[in-house]
């Protein structure tokens, strides 16, 4: 019988290359982004920063270390802390995004989705660059409710955070939308 192995964040930092960890199970990301998942990336950071110009508790990061536990390590694509004292992301961020793409979707809508929902991240926004269109998620009592699909319009998140965020996503993709 061949026993699996079972990684920690001790073994995680150690790895080159670019990895998740979860459930002390490895997982390789994919190749360098597209140019279509980084615009959206961009265009996402962008327009959280915009919000949080005059907030002093919390700031946007880009594919950061979310240490949800010793075995568990997401790099979300985007995403919004307040009041992280640490190097790496080690608290439910308040918003995070992630930009869906085909060798992305599984672990996106279902891994990720479960893993955010239970550590409280408040929204989670997953982009589909194919789409144009974003899906948001709001998490009420420890589950995500959908608030809706997002494409042109501009949300306002402010229940629940610590500073207002407003997200316009015709902005965020009119790049693409021209491309098409």
């Amino acid at each position: 019988m061949c026993a699996i192995e079972y990684y920690t964040y001790e073994d995680y930092r150690k790895w080159e290359g670019d990895w998740e960890l979860i459930r002390g199970f490895p997982v390789a990301m994919a190749p360098s982004p597209v140019r279509t998942h980084q615009n959206l990336l961009a265009m996402f950071a962008y327009e959280l920063n915009k919000s949080l110009l005059e907030c002093n508790e919390c700031e946007v990061l880009v594919e950061e270390d979310y240490i949800v536990e010793d075995d568990t390590i997401l790099r979300p694509d985007v995403s919004v802390v307040c009041d992280e004292k640490n190097d790496f992301i080690t608290k439910a961020p308040e918003i995070v995004v992630e930009v869906v793409s085909k060798s992305t979707a599984k672990r996106d809508e279902k891994i990720k989705f479960e893993i955010y929902e239970k550590e409280l991240v408040k929204y989670y926004i997953l982009a589909y660059p194919d789409r144009l269109m974003a899906k948001v998620y709001k998490n009420i009592n420890a589950k995500f409710i959908k608030m809706g699909d997002y494409s042109t319009q501009t949300l306002k998140l402010e229940e629940n955070l610590r500073c207002n965020v407003e997200i316009n996503f015709d902005t965020i993709f009119k790049k693409l939308r021209r491309r098409k």
